[in-house]
Formats: C-alpha cells, sequence, structure tokens
C-alpha cells in the first residue's frame, strides 16, 4: 500500500484556501460599508446568529465584536423559536452568517426581524436565499472551492465566511477609533491583558512617592526610603525632580559623609524616566537594559506621575 504524504495534501489544502480566499475583495463594496455603519450606529446590540459551522463563526464574530466595546452576543435561531426571541429588540441589528442561506431554522428568526422592523444584516453564497431575500443589507459572498479531497467538506467556505466577518470587525474599530487604551478595557485578563498594560495601570502614585527637597540630610533621605519601601526617594529642587537617590546610594554616602550633610551629595543627576503610557512589558525592558528597578513616570511636559517599581511589574505577571 503507497505512502500518503500527509503534508502534500495540507498543502494543497492550504494552496487552494490561499487562493480562493482572494475572492473577498468582491465583497468590499458599497454595501460592506452600509453594513459597517449599521453596526458602528447600532444604538441596540449586534445580536449574531447562524446554524451549523456558521454558528461557530457567529459566535467568533460576537466575540470580537464585544472585545471592541459594541455590545454583542450570540443567538441560537433554533432556541429562538422557543422563546429566545424576546432577546431580540426593535433597536438591535441582527448579523445572521449561512452560507447557503437557506437554513430551515433562520426562517422563524427573519419572520419576526421583518414584522417588528429590526434591521438585519444577511450573508450567504447565494443571493436568491431565504436569508438575502429577507435581509436588509446582503453581504454576497462569492462561491468557492472547497479545499479537502471530496471538494464537499465545508473549508474555503468557512474561511472565507469568518474572514469577512474580522473584516467587518476591523472596519468597525477603526470607524469607532477603538484604540490599544480603549481595547485594553475588555481584556483585563489573558496574555493580551499583559501585553496592552501599561506603566499608569502599575505605577505608585501621590502620597507613595517618595520625595524629598534637595537641602534634606542623608540621615532623612534614609527615613524615607525606609518608609516608603521602594528603595528610592526623589529629590527635588523647587518642586521639581532633580535627581535620585537610591539606599544603595545612603549606605556608600555614608563612608564618605555625614549622615547630617546634605543629600545632594550623594544624588544622580537626571535620573531615567519614562512616559505612563509606555507598555509594562517595554518598562520592563528598559529597567532590564538599563539594569536599574525602578524608572521615574513623567508626562511629555515633565510633571512628575509616579514611580515604577520591578516589583510592580513582576506582581502583574510581566516578564
Amino acid at each position: 500500500m503507497a505512502k500518503i504524504n500527509y503534508i502534500k495534501v495540507a498543502k494543497k489544502s492550504a494552496g487552494i484556501q490561499i487562493s480562493e480566499l482572494k475572492k473577498i475583495n468582491k465583497v468590499f463594496n458599497k454595501t460592506f460599508v452600509k453594513a459597517v455603519d449599521a453596526i458602528a450606529n447600532c444604538k441596540g446590540k449586534v445580536i449574531c446568529a447562524g446554524v451549523g459551522k456558521s454558528a461557530l463563526i457567529s459566535r467568533k464574530i460576537s466575540a470580537t465584536l464585544s472585545s471592541i466595546g459594541v455590545s454583542s452576543f450570540f443567538c441560537d435561531p433554533g432556541s429562538a423559536r422557543h422563546g429566545d426571541m424576546g432577546q431580540i429588540q426593535k433597536k438591535d441589528t441582527l448579523l445572521i452568517f449561512s452560507w447557503s442561506g437557506n437554513s430551515e431554522e433562520l426562517i422563524d428568526m427573519l419572520n419576526y426581524a421583518n414584522r417588528f422592523g429590526i434591521k438585519v444584516i444577511g450573508v450567504a453564497s447565494s443571493k436568491d436565499s431565504i436569508l438575502l431575500k429577507a435581509s436588509d443589507i446582503k453581504l454576497l459572498l462569492p462561491k468557492v472551492k472547497e479545499a479537502d479531497t471530496t471538494g464537499i467538506v465545508p473549508t474555503s467556505s468557512t474561511t472565507i465566511t469568518l474572514v469577512l466577518g474580522d473584516a467587518l470587525c476591523t472596519a468597525v474599530q477603526h470607524k469607532k477609533k477603538i484604540s490599544k487604551e480603549i481595547f485594553k478595557r475588555y481584556h483585563k485578563g489573558g496574555s493580551l491583558g499583559k501585553i496592552l498594560l501599561l506603566v499608569k495601570d502599575v505605577m505608585v502614585t501621590g502620597k507613595k512617592i517618595p520625595i524629598i527637597d534637595k537641602n534634606k540630610t542623608i540621615k532623612q533621605a534614609a527615613k524615607i526610603i525606609s518608609a516608603k519601601k521602594l528603595g528610592l526617594v526623589l529629590v527635588t529642587k523647587k518642586g521639581k525632580v532633580s535627581s535620585i537617590v537610591t539606599d544603595g546610594d545612603c549606605r556608600r554616602g555614608l563612608q564618605r559623609y555625614s549622615k547630617n550633610d546634605k543629600i545632594e551629595k550623594i544624588s544622580t543627576r537626571n535620573p531615567l524616566k519614562i512616559d505612563p503610557d509606555t507598555t509594562a512589558t517595554k518598562c520592563l525592558s528598559i529597567m532590564t537594559q538599563q539594569k536599574v528597578t525602578s524608572l521615574i513616570v513623567s508626562s511629555k511636559s515633565g510633571k512628575l506621575k509616579g514611580i515604577c517599581h520591578i516589583h510592580h511589574l513582576l506582581s502583574h505577571g510581566i516578564k
């Protein structure tokens, strides 16, 4: 029996999908723009629906919409026939995916939406399908060649549907001006949460910042360092940070100076600073490169905002 070359089969399948996926550009037209506007301007919730493989795609698109601040959930058309239709309100927008567009389970949901004037965005590959006929905005997917060995298993068709859904989400994100800062609000945990964590989210602020005037003594500085537990104190001149002193500086300084000498004698001028909107990951990288454990956080105008210590980063899982 001849040995099957699975890698060859996989590459052929991927190649077919990559080639077929280029047809997606046909969908990016004025109707696509209308769909983006409808989702972005929706006053209620964007309710995604679908049956079979399309249901899985609908769930994913709904989750992505939620992640960019668009209120959305998935509604199973089958369950909707038995009471869940009440979830769908007049201010909502239905985003329904179906490759054939003729799934029987969709009929009741479409009739309900049309009866009560609920906007429907339909995504299907047949312009004469029940779904597109009942939709206010019709997104017609191009016919594609499936990428399996029989040519009938949903592969290229599910891929191109998912890409269209993601393209809708990306366009809505752009229209609503969803920045990293806004995106971060919905991703507090997981790897994304860590990537998007900013210095201002972990820094010490207000009365927790150790500060001392340049005319104070080494003894007074050591006392503040011990109390604030950050291993340093910021030295100010006329209310502005001019230098920094660490606990190590104090120990070494006492070998040369009296504890009653001015702190300015052992301070380090022009300490390293970082912007509060810098990512926590980059902050840790700077600390590692510069071989320091803390950075002063200041605005672009030079105003003191806080202190970021390496322990703060590590406690949030930044490595």
